[in-house]
């Protein structure tokens, strides 16, 4: 049953409303270039897709369909430069440049009156179509039918390489390109291509220097969400949930917890192709490549012309150079140039002492502190470190 046979009295501007959230969905579905099921009716539709076998009433629908499959896309705006696989898409999209259909609640700019339409529904709280299932309510009846899948366990979009099948049809598409190779979202800046539009965008901050995702507490921003996540976690958070089963120690994230166990375990993963040397972490056989073998590239500081191996050294010195100090205390004003700075300072405000000298059990807050303790009052002959 369509939603309007439900509201069948009178003709409220809710009945419009929906009605006209209805024939965007058609034609949503109609323009989508998604491989999406046949409608249910006696049409004619003698022109096959020859990778998913949808069909279609004209060569020109066939021809614009093929294009989700190989990803071209021929049609330019001329004030963004976003590309496009039809020309409706595009006039769609100039829409959103001439503000033609603008919401007056948030400003958003759709590309139709009647993509503005389903918007606005955001703002009124109204999702009128509901789950006979489990209750749960949608602003468009498309939602709610992929929404329906979950309880019938419908998957309708069947792979006709691996039998594979999906409930979506966006998901079936995603899997094809497994079997096909096909990497449709280019980048054109290096012409590199991605088998995803999300990891494109992911990609093209490469090359814009865009960092969308701001850490709250310091203000550093990050390239990925993950990168945000990682910094949060070593950084901010007390948290260590990795221990080592050699010593216990604990740590925050399971990289640091792995480069820990070598200490243990004495591997040495990294080898050097021109030597026999070998070395525990990846910084350190750098390190050997450009200084005994003049391989690599040096990362140089503009300032006072110091070299370093790694990049992360180098924004660290330039960083005392200007006086930037990014890790705050939480306890006292102080700052620093490093986390690990930061990481050193804040037991000072702890009354916990982490580190234990060996030969007399006398406990201290810092590292330091035990060697200071260690060369003063035990034989400075015997190797701590």
């Amino acid at each position: 049953m369509k939603f309007y046979d439900l509201f069948c009295v009178g003709q409220s501007s809710f009945e419009v409303q929906i009605a006209a959230v209805h024939s965007f969905e058609l034609k949503s579905e109609a323009d989508s270039n998604d491989i999406t099921e046949h409608p249910h009716d006696d049409k004619p539709r003698p022109y096959a897709c020859s990778v998913c076998e949808k069909r279609f009433m004209a060569r020109g629908e066939l021809s614009r369909h093929k294009l989700s499959h190989t990803g071209e896309k021929c049609y330019i705006c001329s004030q963004c430069k976003k590309r496009f696989v039809s020309q409706v898409c595009l006039r769609g999209h100039m829409n959103v440049h001439s503000s033609k259909y603008n919401c007056t609640e948030c400003g958003k700019c759709c590309k139709s009156n009647s993509e503005l339409t389903v918007h606005r529904l955001i703002h009124s709280g109204e999702k009128p179509f509901e789950c006979t299932v489990c209750s749960k309510r949608f602003t468009t009846s498309r939602h709610l039918d992929v929404h329906s899948r979950i309880h019938s366990g419908e998957k309708p979009y069947k792979c006709h390489e691996c039998d594979k099948a999906f409930s979506r049809s966006t998901v079936l598409n995603r899997h094809m390109r497994v079997h096909t190779g096909e990497k449709p979202f280019k980048c054109y800046e290096c012409d590199k291509a991605f088998s995803r539009s999300g990891t494109l965008t992911t990609h093209m901050r490469v090359h814009t220097g865009e960092k969308p995702y701001k850490c709250s507490l310091c203000n550093k921003s990050f390239t990925f969400s993950s990168n945000l996540y990682s910094h949060a976690r070593r950084v901010h958070m007390n948290r260590k949930p990795y221990d080592c089963r050699y010593c216990g120690k604990l740590f925050k994230s399971s990289h640091e917890l792995k480069q820990h166990v070598r200490i243990h375990t004495g591997a040495k993963p990294y080898s050097c192709r021109h030597c026999s040397d070998r070395f525990t972490q990846p910084g350190q056989l750098q390190t050997h490549l450009l200084k005994s073998h003049n391989e690599g590239t040096w990362f140089t500081c503009n300032i006072c012309e110091k070299k370093f191996s790694c990049s992360t050294h180098l924004k660290v010195h330039v960083r005392r150079h200007e006086g930037v100090k990014p890790y705050v205390c939480s306890e006292c004003p102080k700052s620093f140039c490093t986390a690990g700075g930061l990481k050193s300072h804040q037991f000072r405000h702890l009354d916990v002492k982490h580190f234990c000298c060996g030969f007399c059990c006398k406990y201290f807050k810092q590292k330091r502190y035990v060697v200071n303790h260690f060369r003063r009052c035990h034989d400075t002959s015997v190797r701590l470190w």
